[in-house]
């Protein structure tokens, strides 16, 4: 994978982003020339890597964030009032970056009562249907014999693992979810994204059970995604595994065949991943 477009989609660009607006902040606190020069292509750098990493912040901080920045901008135009401005602006985005880094440390399980994991993907997990490879769970359920009820297809939106999770009986104290991007990557609205999503977590809510997300890997602009999907994540108690756990495993050069599906060597490290993630649940049986 291309080291700028994992950096993008990981949202490893966020943090790189807000850094290089600080730099420009704390550049303009200075007179001479060059900084000037640098606190330009600074800010411009920062802001377009902010943007393209399509963090999904609350829209308030962002609104915050561009409000401060405006002053800011307008007053070092003026040379005047602007070391104030300066220092709200960095103040406004390290508190951004705090309330970023959560998403990107990987949840903790709990132990669960029996040693089954039922699993709802589409064809990241399915494959492409070559029956000569195994696929990720399948993997699991061999080597660290859990009993793995896989629920995915090929193809499958939100819309469609909702409808297979209402007609399957799912006894697993633990499921995992690989879903969401057939749906950010076909015709599938923002609104129908939302209601089916809440549907499918509302489903599979249950006493004792864990959820376990990946988070969605978003192209460009594509915020409101990524907002939903941690909205309705907070609400149904859902553990969210950061983006880049997925991005760091197709990033290989031979872990995918086209790259987003996984090789057998994809699948084999999807599956070392995945364990890491969910081994601690079985450890205590």
């Amino acid at each position: 994978m291309n080291p700028i477009v994992y950096h993008i989609a990981s949202g490893q660009a966020f943090f790189t982003g807000v850094a290089l607006v600080i730099l420009a902040a704390l550049l303009s606190l200075r007179e001479q020339r060059m900084p000037r020069r640098l606190m330009v292509l600074s800010f411009l750098l920062g802001v377009i890597a902010v943007a393209v990493s399509s963090t999904p912040l609350p829209w308030w901080l962002y609104g915050m964030a561009g409000l401060l920045t405006l002053v800011w901008l307008v007053l070092l135009f003026r040379r005047r009032g602007h070391r104030s401005a300066a220092f709200l602006l960095i103040a406004v985005w390290l508190v951004a970056l705090l309330l970023e880094v959560p998403y990107h440390l990987t949840p903790g399980v709990k132990p669960v009562a029996s040693r089954s994991l039922t699993v709802i993907g589409d064809s990241v997990t399915a494959g492409l249907g070559d029956k000569e490879s195994e696929t990720w769970p399948r993997i699991l359920e061999r080597l660290h014999g859990v009993s793995v009820q896989d629920l995915s297809h090929v193809g499958d939106t939100v819309a469609a693992a909702r409808k297979q999770v209402a007609a399957t009986e799912i006894d697993s104290p633990l499921v995992l979810l690989e879903i969401g991007g057939n749906d950010i990557l076909g015709s599938t609205t923002t609104a129908q994204f939302e209601a089916n999503l809440d549907g499918l977590l509302s489903e599979l809510t249950s006493p004792g059970r864990q959820l376990v997300m990946l988070e969605l890997p978003l192209p460009p602009f594509y915020h409101e995604f990524g907002r939903i999907q941690r909205e309705l994540a907070r609400k149904h108690g859902v553990k969210l595994v950061p983006k880049r756990v997925f991005l760091s495993i197709i990033a290989g050069g031979d872990a995918t065949l086209d790259s987003i599906h996984l090789s057998q060597a994809g699948h084999q490290n999807m599956a070392e991943f995945v364990w890491q993630i969910l081994g601690p649940a079985y450890s205590s049986e």
